[in-house]
C-alpha cells in the first residue's frame, strides 16, 4: 500500500507529478482523496452514517471516520473511487447516484504523517439498515449513525457529547450493538473547520434536493 502511486499537487492544485504513497504522507504532498458521506432521512431527521477504523490499521485505528473513503491512485478517475464504497462498507453504489459536494481541502499532521488532501466529496442519500453494511474487516469494523445536526453543533462547540447507535464486530467475529455518548474524540482528527464545512455543504446539499 505504501508503494502506490498518487498523483501531487501544489498548494493552487497545480499538478507537480506522482509519487508513493509513502513520500506523499512524509513530505506532505498535496494528493487527491475520495469521500462518500451516506445520509439517510429519517422521521426526527436527518442521519450521517460513520465508519469504525479497524483496530489494525496504521493511521487512526479505532476512530470514527467518513462513511467510505480512500486515496485516488495515480491511474483513476475521480468516478473511480466509488470502489470505496463497494469495497469498505459492502454497498452497491452508481456514480449517478451521488451528489458531488464539490473538493474539499485539509491537512493533518500526527506525528510523522502530514497528510494534504484534495478530497473529492460526494453524498449519498439512502435510508439504510444496519444489516445492509457488508464490511471488510481489515479497514473498518462498525457503522454507526449520527443526528446531522448533533455532528454540526458537537464541532460548532454548541455541544459536547452527541449520541451514536449502530453496531461493531469483534475480533471474534461478534456483533456488538452500540448506543452511547461520545466527544470529538471518538473521530479521526481532521481539522475542526473540515467537518465544519463538509456538514453544512451536507445540510445545504439535502435542503436544496427537498
Amino acid at each position: 500500500m505504501e508503494s502506490e502511486k498518487l498523483k501531487i499537487f501544489d498548494e493552487y492544485r497545480n499538478f507537480l507529478g506522482v509519487a508513493t504513497r509513502a513520500e506523499v504522507h512524509k513530505v506532505g504532498h498535496w494528493h487527491e482523496t475520495f469521500h462518500c458521506w451516506v445520509v439517510s432521512r429519517e422521521e426526527d431527521g436527518d442521519y450521517i452514517y460513520f465508519q469504525l477504523r479497524s483496530p489494525i490499521k496504521k493511521d487512526y485505528p479505532n476512530l470514527l471516520d467518513i462513511t467510505a473513503a480512500g486515496h485516488l491512485l495515480a491511474n483513476e478517475t475521480v468516478e473511480d473511487g466509488i470502489r470505496e464504497v463497494r469495497e469498505e462498507i459492502g454497498l452497491e453504489v452508481t456514480i449517478g447516484e451521488l451528489h458531488s459536494l464539490g473538493i474539499i481541502p485539509y491537512s493533518n499532521q500526527q506525528g510523522d504523517l502530514i497528510d494534504k488532501e484534495l478530497a473529492h466529496a460526494f453524498l449519498l442519500i439512502r435510508n439504510c439498515e444496519m444489516e445492509d453494511f457488508q464490511l471488510q474487516l481489515e479497514e473498518v469494523v462498525g457503522i454507526v449513525k449520527i443526528r446531522l445536526d448533533d455532528c454540526r453543533e458537537l464541532w460548532s462547540g454548541t455541544k459536547e457529547t452527541i449520541f451514536i447507535s449502530g453496531f461493531n464486530i469483534t475480533a471474534a467475529g461478534e456483533h456488538i450493538k452500540v448506543k452511547k455518548a461520545v466527544t470529538k474524540e471518538a473521530f479521526v482528527p481532521h481539522e475542526d473547520h473540515f467537518y465544519i464545512e463538509t456538514f453544512n455543504i451536507i445540510k445545504s446539499a439535502i435542503e436544496s434536493r427537498s
